[in-house]
């Protein structure tokens, strides 16, 4: 069966960056459909997106990241959604094209962007482990929908890395080199800034503990034939990055 994908893009206070984003999406010819669940702005979000002629979400007061995917992905009908970030820049539709991929041939179950301005380490270790951008089959999805109304505002993306890992999915990992997201400091200043930043670090250590978040560190790390040995196969990561493809073998289990 040929996959299907809805593009998700949880948005909150973004009506700055959300057109350029939606610029991206809009009329892609491998994206069906576009969602953007706007979570308890309080600027023009989802006036930007209706005037865009997007389905609108609209969630009040703000829950959260993990709480807002939650609502809108009960709504999804595609085989596969495509979780997206609503202030990236640089953003164009061959980016989309390059993640959607991997996934739409067959070649991988997962896939997962590596940002330009990504932090170092992230691309020293050839892998941004809690990234936003993301396609994941909604058979994944469907069964834990429950498990994601209990995570704490920002305990998404490593509650999703678990159940990929505890499936075996098989994950590329895409290099957006042009594509970028700000700070929580430039948007909001520096002292909201790092309060956010604690904030978010501590709903991931609230959501698997320090030990499970090296593990899928490494898990991912392993991606990168610099750090893993070569292999194949259903339970393997893949890496994609300037158009050259190479496998590492699955290694550990997922858990808190």
């Amino acid at each position: 069966m040929t996959p299907t994908f809805t593009c998700l893009i949880p948005a909150h206070n973004e009506a700055a960056r959300l057109t350029a984003v939606l610029a991206a999406v809009q009329n892609h010819p491998m994206i069906q459909s576009v969602v953007v669940v706007d979570d308890g702005s309080r600027d023009d979000t989802a006036a930007v997106a209706r005037v865009a002629g997007v389905r609108v979400v609209r969630l009040w007061p703000n829950r959260g990241k993990s709480a807002a995917v939650a609502q809108a992905l009960r709504e999804v009908r595609t085989s596969h959604v495509l979780l997206l970030d609503a202030d990236l820049t640089g953003l164009c539709a061959a980016d989309l094209s390059q993640l959607l991929a991997p996934v739409a041939e067959g070649r991988t179950d997962v896939a997962l962007s590596l940002r330009g301005n990504a932090p170092r380490v992230w691309h020293w270790l050839g892998v941004d482990y809690i990234t936003g951008e993301r396609v994941l089959p909604m058979w994944l999805i469907r069964p834990i929908l429950p498990g994601l109304n209990a995570l704490p505002r920002f305990g998404l993306e490593v509650f999703l890395n678990t159940h990929i890992q505890a499936a075996g999915l098989s994950v590329a990992i895409v290099g957006w080199p042009r594509v970028s997201s700000p700070s929580k400091a430039a948007k909001t200043g520096w002292r909201e800034g790092i309060r956010a930043d604690i904030g978010m670090m501590r709903d991931i250590l609230g959501t698997v503990c320090v030990t499970t978040t090296l593990r899928q560190i490494a898990y991912l790390r392993r991606a990168d034939p610099r750090y893993g040995p070569a292999g194949a196969g259903r339970g393997g990561m893949a890496l994609l990055r300037q158009g050259k493809g190479a496998f590492a073998t699955r290694q550990g289990d997922a858990g808190r």
